[in-house]
């Protein structure tokens, strides 16, 4: 029971795929998870694990700069095993701020996270393939329905999907932070970005009326929050499981599943990837 990385296409072999959700600056918290998921004392990543980490590596936590020299580490010597995706806050070093944050980053992890988007490794979409066919978009925030419409061109495969908002990542395309109603209120944009979309009101109430192309992992947010405002019909649909942090919410087509652990100063203590295979 395998799962494959269908984009980015790095020739990584079929097997496990985790999953991880917003680090926050937690350091411990995500070496812990990884000593889970089976990885040793010396620190590499098994011949069957591939990691997907959905961004917001840094900020909140105490350990940004460590946590950004781990994932360092794996960039250099195991680039095949571990796929970083951008968050919004890791966006606040790739271009001119877009919100203040308190606690700013050192120099030198700031010029790492921008070697990283330079270079293409820190990337905005991944696609895998699960072992019974289910195709999953893992994003940040999640795809809007207007924004796969609007930019993307409706694409029918996880995979194209992915491919595009690469493409767009590479070119710096602005289209791809664009913010909706978690950056300064306002009415739900339902075509905000993947970096930026808001999961209750923005991701999940586009999606609504229409069937979903394929499955998504985000993390960014979740959906049943205290702020969140979701639709009594989307609560219904949506299952919590507050031992590992994730959201599932089943829509005509597939599934939108949120996995951030909703870290803040302190890690949660209960959270877990989202593992695809195995």
């Amino acid at each position: 029971m395998s799962a494959r990385l269908l984009s980015p296409s790095v020739g990584t072999p079929p097997g496990r795929v985790a999953v991880i959700g917003d680090v926050g600056g937690h350091h411990d918290a995500l070496a812990a998870e990884l000593g889970r998921l089976g990885v040793g004392r010396d620190g590499r990543l098994p011949d069957d694990l591939t990691v997907v980490q959905v961004g917001d590596l840094v900020h909140r936590g105490p350990d940004s700069a460590a946590v950004v020299a781990l994932v360092d580490r794996y960039r250099r010597e195991q680039p095949d095993r571990w796929v970083q995706l951008a968050g919004n806050h890791e966006a606040q070093y790739l271009r001119e701020p877009a919100f203040v944050w308190p606690e700013q980053l050192d120099d030198g992890t700031a010029a790492t996270l921008r070697d990283w988007w330079r270079d293409g490794w820190l990337r905005v979409a991944a696609a895998v393939e699960g072992s019974d066919g289910e195709q999953w978009l893992v994003t940040h925030a999640g795809l809007t329905r207007g924004f796969w419409r609007e930019v993307l061109d409706a694409p029918v495969r996880a995979g194209t999907a992915a491919d595009r908002l690469n493409a767009l990542g590479a070119a710096d395309d602005d289209r791809l932070f664009r913010a909706g109603r978690m950056l300064g209120g306002g009415p739900a944009d339902l075509a905000a970005g993947p970096l930026w979309a808001e999961a209750a009101g923005e991701l999940l109430a586009g999606w609504t009326a229409s069937r979903v192309p394929f499955s998504q992992l985000h993390g960014h947010a979740v959906a049943t929050g205290r702020h969140s405002r979701l639709d009594p019909w989307l609560a219904e649909a949506t299952r919590v499981d507050r031992s590992r942090g994730h959201e599932e919410t089943a829509l005509a087509g597939g599934r939108i599943v949120g996995v951030d652990p909703g870290h803040g100063r302190r890690a949660r203590r209960a959270w877990q990837a989202y593992v695809l295979g195995g």
